[in-house]
């Protein structure tokens, strides 16, 4: 087992003003959170809007940097507040985030997209950072001629695969998603889920997922954490904490998500078609003789 991400004790603390007349406080969005992620797997963090799940993937990406706790990328010790992380740290862990068009500068060709994250990291000469960034354009599912367009020449869908895409360039050890799936449509989403479940198995990739869909963490999630007002309430393997829910919150969190039941969606089919046959055989059985009403169409009888 080799352990990429771990966090022990993560608190993140925001300071807010008091305004003219009141008292300055702070609020505690992550509160002393402990988690381990395994390379190649992926670990999904559940939770209402609110719960600290974005914050703590905030951490985790190296954008914020933790108020207290130990945070480890690949057994390395990472405080982005006490040392600016290199580039080779920078490199290892990339972010996707919720809205691809948000994401992406509208006026940046998705070629200097693709190739920014090289020319800034890497010494890569220009012809090389183009076929590279072509190559990612095919493993993402889209064609080479995309390299010259721009983000708004593309679906929801296709910008979210060239955000994918960009933060996959440098190579990365570790993915951590922010609900990037979650502006998709039903379809799309599936069509994303799966192109992601390849990646991670052909580069070997490792995923935070952060998400409030439990459908789509059911799918993609080998690890959940359930976050509630910023403390981990609960952390399971997928399996045990769908069929097993410890925590009271975890166990009402789950029942207020609506079970998408394939075959309780097919009888519940048939019993309506069952119903309307058996209505349209009655109809036809009690219909009687007609009488001609003023406006001169034919009316049943209903004996």
């Amino acid at each position: 087992m080799s352990i990429i991400l771990e966090g022990r004790g993560l608190t993140q603390d925001y300071h807010v003003s008091g305004g003219m007349f009141g008292r300055a406080s702070t609020v505690r969005a992550v509160k002393g959170v402990d988690f381990t992620v395994e390379k190649g797997k992926t670990l999904a963090i559940v939770g209402e809007s609110g719960s600290g799940k974005s914050t703590l993937a905030r951490i985790i990406a190296l954008i914020d940097h933790q108020s207290g706790g130990e945070l480890k990328i690949d057994g390395e010790v990472v405080d982005i507040d006490r040392r600016k992380p290199s580039h080779a740290l920078r490199s290892k862990v990339q972010m996707v985030f919720q809205n691809p068009y948000g994401s992406l500068n509208p006026r940046q060709k998705v070629g200097d997209c693709l190739t920014e994250p090289l020319l800034l990291n890497t010494k890569i000469p220009g012809p090389e950072r183009r076929e590279r960034a072509e190559a990612m354009l095919e493993k993402v599912g889209l064609m080479r001629a995309h390299y010259n367009r721009y983000p708004h020449m593309f679906s929801g869908g296709q910008r979210q695969r060239i955000a994918i895409a960009r933060a996959l360039m440098l190579n990365p050890d570790l993915l951590v998603l922010d609900e990037a799936v979650s502006a998709l449509d039903l379809s799309v989403q599936a069509q994303v889920l799966n192109l992601l479940s390849d990646l991670q198995e052909e580069m070997n990739l490792t995923y935070v997922f952060i998400s409030h869909d439990l459908s789509v963490v059911r799918y993609i999630a080998d690890d959940v954490m359930v976050m509630n007002k910023g403390e981990a309430v609960e952390q399971a393997s997928r399996d045990q904490i769908f069929t097993d829910p410890r925590h009271p919150y975890t166990q009402t969190l789950f029942a207020a998500t609506p079970v998408t039941d394939l075959s309780a969606i097919r009888a519940r089919v048939e019993r309506r078609r069952a119903a309307r046959t058996g209505k349209a055989d009655a109809g036809k059985a009690d219909t009687g003789p007609t009488d001609r009403g003023q406006t001169g169409t034919d009316r049943p009888v209903i004996g």
